[in-house]
């Protein structure tokens, strides 16, 4: 079994579990694993609270496993400070109800660090698609974020560098919004570490999505 745990196509493969990807104003119950949550780049200020409350009433539902994609950057227009309130807002939510987060983050990893700390967040944090150096890495690893390798890791061959030194009990793959499948990532990532990840993905999964 394989685990994708970020993505926004469903590909109903029986040999993969798929974290879908899915927003306040698009959620379809029926996937048998997804998240929800409120994106940076797509922040309806004029209905927030409404939005809020639809990840709220969605995070209750059994097949949502986590909250995301959520989070902060500060390469867009809306004000960080802004980002910010949204993006605590939803980490309480998961925090009340126990969800995993899977996070969007873009030059503002200190902010991320010093969020968690400061809310006190006890639940899992994932940095999906992870880009940076081994600096960046160990600096999340040290509180405690796992790291999800997908399109970089594929199309960045320094990137390959950061996931030899990642410890692989905070080691994800996903595939995000990119063409190439699943199976293409675990290849890639197999051939870096010089061993079969399916089985250190299966136990990092069982221990960040099920803790039921």
């Amino acid at each position: 079994m394989k685990y994708n745990i970020h993505t926004h196509q469903f590909s109903n493969r029986e040999d993969v579990i798929e974290m879908v990807n899915q927003y306040p104003n698009e959620v379809d119950v029926s996937l048998p694993n997804f998240s929800v949550g409120i994106h940076p780049w797509y922040i309806d200020f004029e209905n927030l609270n409404r939005d809020l409350q639809i990840v709220e009433e969605t995070l209750m539902h059994p097949n949502c496993r986590a909250l995301g994609e959520c989070g902060l950057d500060k390469r867009i227009d809306t004000p960080i400070a802004d980002q910010i309130s949204v993006f605590k807002d939803q980490l309480l939510l998961a925090e009340k109800y126990k969800k995993t987060v899977i996070l969007h983050c873009v030059s503002a990893y200190q902010e991320v660090i010093e969020i968690k700390k400061q809310l006190k967040i006890s639940v899992p944090m994932i940095i999906h698609g992870f880009s940076k150096n081994i600096q960046v890495a160990e600096s999340l690893n040290k509180n405690g974020f796992y790291l999800s390798f997908g399109k970089y890791l594929l199309r960045n061959p320094e990137l390959s560098n950061v996931l030899k030194q990642v410890p692989t009990e905070f080691l994800f793959l996903e595939t995000d919004m990119i063409e190439e499948t699943i199976d293409q990532v675990y290849a890639k990532a197999s051939l870096v570490l010089e061993t079969d990840v399916e089985k250190i993905i299966e136990q990092n999964y069982i221990k960040v999505f099920n803790r039921d």
